[in-house]
């Protein structure tokens, strides 16, 4: 994945994962939340142009109610929701790096180096997602 300064929030962040995701890959994402925020959301996904394309991680991060909400598409399906968190790592106008690990059994993220949640794999064929897709009220500064 290329490093983005990507400044504008209208439009929607989608980078490349060369050869779809693998076990041992990791995911860096820098940023600075809103100075309002609303919330913001992260997706592991399939095609990015194919509008029910499957999702294999999306991470929702909701300002109102202080939640980070996880859930996965497969074959059209949403699963369940998974909201159970440690602390709430994320304040407006402030930095942020997220890091996203694929082992083989689930995705570990970590938030300014910190734990935040492990989610299992509910997609079997890791490589079939191809993209990183972020949206919402923060400004990503370097995405790797």
């Amino acid at each position: 994945m290329a490093d983005n300064d990507n400044s504008s929030s209208t439009k929607p962040f989608v980078g490349e994962i060369k050869g779809g995701l693998k076990p041992s890959m990791k995911m860096s994402i820098t940023g600075i939340v809103h100075s309002h925020p609303n919330s913001f959301v992260l997706s592991l996904i399939g095609n990015p142009s194919e509008p029910d394309t499957d999702v294999g991680l999306e991470v929702t991060v909701n300002f109102r109610d202080r939640s980070v909400v996880r859930n996965a598409k497969v074959s059209g399906k949403w699963g369940k929701e998974e909201k159970n968190i440690p602390y709430f790592p994320f304040t407006p106008m402030q930095h942020f790096k997220m890091e996203i690990l694929c082992e083989h059994q689930q995705f570990r993220v970590q938030v300014d180096g910190q734990r935040l949640f492990d989610f299992t794999h509910r997609i079997q064929q890791l490589q079939k997602l191809t993209a990183l897709k972020i949206r919402g009220d923060v400004r990503l500064t370097k995405v790797v």
